[in-house]
């Protein structure tokens, strides 16, 4: 049985509470003062998926900016929510849009950035440990698990531990060239893509 099954059996009971969208949550911090650091990549995927399925533009609702449709033509519904809280309150943005379109958590997906992966690399995975990350936290208060889809974006880490480092590092712009950075993007999105097809596509029964 896949896990895509599994998860839809966990969900079951809900009947009519089931929504029937798939909310991908790019995270990241507003302002551009952040705009181009490592630790808004989540933003840069989640704006590159919109523009792939061509959504119109985002609103403004649930402190955050959030465009919805279809994740291409005869794809399944879809709502992409950008946060517009700072990155430790993403959960305040995306807990109350989630109970809002009655999506389950097997039908979230969250992009973000992770130090614990080589920059270039890309990941995807349900559940897990949070590995420190502020926004993933933020998240399981918000939705009150923390079971949910990530993608995650690696953009590697510093030679140090010291969590001040590390802030400094992710709060930082690449270094990396910018054909690299957007192949990442570009990489994370189709993976990304990939997953919310097979979300979409699972049998409900």
């Amino acid at each position: 049985m896949s896990i895509f099954r599994r998860r839809r059996e966990q969900g079951e009971g809900e009947g009519e509470q089931r929504g029937d969208r798939i909310l991908v949550v790019g995270l990241g911090n507003p302002g551009s003062r952040y705009e181009g650091t490592r630790h808004n990549v989540g933003f840069e995927v989640a704006a590159e998926l919109s523009r792939r399925w061509d959504l119109p533009r985002a609103r403004k609702k649930f402190g955050g900016l959030i465009a919805e449709g279809r994740a291409g033509p005869g794809g399944p519904r879809v709502a992409v929510l950008l946060p517009q809280t700072l990155m430790n309150a993403s959960g305040d943005s995306a807990g109350p849009a989630r109970g809002a379109l009655k999506a389950p958590l097997d039908r979230v997906v969250v992009v973000h950035d992770e130090i614990d992966l080589p920059f270039g690399e890309v990941r995807t995975r349900f559940g897990g440990g949070l590995a420190g990350h502020n926004g993933l936290k933020s998240l399981k208060r918000g939705f009150g698990d923390a079971e949910f889809w990530r993608v995650r974006v690696g953009v590697g880490r510093p030679d140090s531990t010291d969590p001040e480092v590390v802030a400094s590092y992710v709060l930082s712009r690449f270094r990396e060239p910018r054909g690299e950075v957007e192949a990442l993007v570009a990489s994370a999105a189709g993976e990304a893509e990939r997953l919310v097809e097979q979300l979409g596509s699972s049998p409900d029964e």
